[in-house]
């Protein structure tokens, strides 16, 4: 095999994927003068940071002064049953106030409260009011908001470009193959390290929140180079995700609605989520035993409504009630935002979830209910990393993002997500420099590799025998 003619380029660090964790990665890369690739499989752009529309969470007290970093850290750590690493749920709450007022410097416009400080709301498993938000449209802004500033920085950036398999020199990371998705030519790229930004695997099913990238390339090429994954068993399915029309089965219906009043209904109009608070969770979560009991009884006027229970909890309680005979027309549950909120306050809090039910299901939010399910939405597992470094076990190749594992134990915390970007994204960028300004002499790279990468990526091709890949897909 000839790959004299293909294309070689040269960067420091390999930023692969360009969500709001590798953006943050790569800002933080060519901060440090490094020169940096930021490598993604699609359009800048097109990530699903932009899908985390509720907001960001950081214990920044300026809804409720009690709220602190060790309450968020204690609020991670109960939502991820005490899985996770403690020391990134500890970076993370320490870390997030920073990270959110970096970006509103750099130009990201957050909802405000009265007297001008940024705005936050409640959300499922957060002790106080803590996701700062711009509507329901956060993720999109803290997108926006990273790609303005960071193609000011210097970054080299290669869209639709899907890496294919790591290169290594001996134990070290050297480079990448990767191939033009427009043309299937080669690409190889040469770097000192690389950090792995690829998010999750979310396409591994039917029903899923994620779109047609998220199909765990990160998670097969870390693997493949020698990196451990953790927890790959503990996935989350998001309770709210639009259930009617099927073409859009699954898409995010943001927790934010329920954040700002909206509840559950089954098909008897009956507030189920009632039923569904755990003892033990009722007593850890509420200010005082008093409250505990308002929540177990039933008051509706209970300061957090159960249906801000961790996504856990209510994704188990809306299938439940569907199994029971109980649930709306086309399996899932109801969920109302119209009997609490008046027409202009829902347009102006969540005019996303409005456009979108309006063009996709041709239903109106401010007047009827919509229906909702469990979507697959997140990963908590993935490339096992050092919290102070986000460096794997193969020197070089670190991870951020929904790629990594450790933060989230056996479940997520709304809003967690976007924080964990920032703060990882930093950090991992932070150890990419670091890792780079050790090295004694440049790592080199192997042809032998290169062309098994690319028979690898080719062999599919080559052959007249064997399942259809779409089939099995399917």
């Amino acid at each position: 095999m000839d790959i004299s003619g293909i294309k070689i380029v040269e960067h420091d660090v390999i930023v692969l994927g360009a969500g709001g964790a590798g953006l943050r990665a790569a800002i933080e890369c060519s901060k440090r003068g490094l020169s940096t690739a930021l490598v993604c499989k699609s359009l800048l752009g097109k990530a699903h940071t932009v899908m985390a529309e509720g907001g960001v969470a950081a214990a920044l007290g300026n809804v409720d002064s009690r709220d602190h970093w060790k309450i968020h850290f204690r609020d991670t750590m109960r939502g991820g049953k005490f899985l996770n690493v403690w020391r990134m749920a500890e970076l993370h709450a320490k870390q997030a106030p920073t990270r959110v007022r970096e970006l509103e410097e750099w130009g990201a416009v957050f909802d405000r409260t009265k007297v001008g400080l940024i705005n936050q709301r409640n959300f499922g498993g957060h002790r106080y009011p803590r996701l700062a938000h711009v509507g329901d449209r956060t993720g999109l802004e803290i997108i926006r908001t990273l790609q303005d500033y960071g193609i000011h920085q210097g970054i080299d950036v290669y869209m639709e470009c899907t890496g294919l398999d790591f290169l290594k020199d001996g134990e070290k990371i050297s480079g990448m193959v990767a191939m033009w998705r427009e043309t299937g030519e080669f690409i190889i790229f040469k770097a000192k390290a690389a950090i792995v930004a690829t998010g999750g695997g979310g396409k591994a099913w039917k029903i899923t929140s994620n779109s047609w990238e998220y199909t765990g390339d990160g998670y097969g090429m870390a693997y493949e180079a020698g990196a451990e994954l953790m927890d790959m068993e503990f996935t989350q399915f998001h309770p709210t995700g639009m259930v009617w029309p099927p073409s859009v089965r699954g898409t995010l219906v943001t927790e934010s609605v329920r954040g700002e009043g909206g509840v559950l209904l089954n098909s008897e109009g009956k507030r189920f989520m009632f039923e569904n608070i755990p003892d033990r969770f009722a007593l850890e979560t509420a200010d005082s035993e008093e409250e505990a009991e308002r929540w177990r009884s039933g008051d509706k006027d209970a300061r957090r409504p159960p249906e801000l229970l961790t996504r856990d909890v209510v994704a188990r309680a809306i299938r439940r009630e569907v199994k029971a005979g109980r649930g709306s027309p086309h399996g899932g549950a109801f969920l109302d935002i119209a009997t609490k909120r008046n027409s202009e306050d829902i347009k102006r809090k969540l005019p996303s979830m409005y456009h979108q039910f309006k063009v996709l299901a041709e239903l109106d939010i401010t007047v009827d209910p919509m229906e909702v399910g469990p979507t697959l939405h997140y990963f908590m597992g993935g490339i096992r990393v050092n919290a102070d470094s986000q460096m794997s076990r193969v020197p070089g190749l670190f991870a951020c993002g929904e790629c990594s594992g450790g933060m989230h134990g056996a479940n997520r915390l709304g809003g967690n997500s976007l924080s964990d970007l920032l703060v990882f994204g930093k950090l991992s960028g932070e150890g990419a420099a670091n890792y780079i300004e050790k090295m004694e002499s440049n790592p080199t790279t192997d042809d032998s590799q290169i062309k098994l990468i690319i028979r690898n990526a080719t062999d599919i091709l080559n052959r007249d025998s064997g399942k259809n890949p779409y089939l099995l897909h399917e």
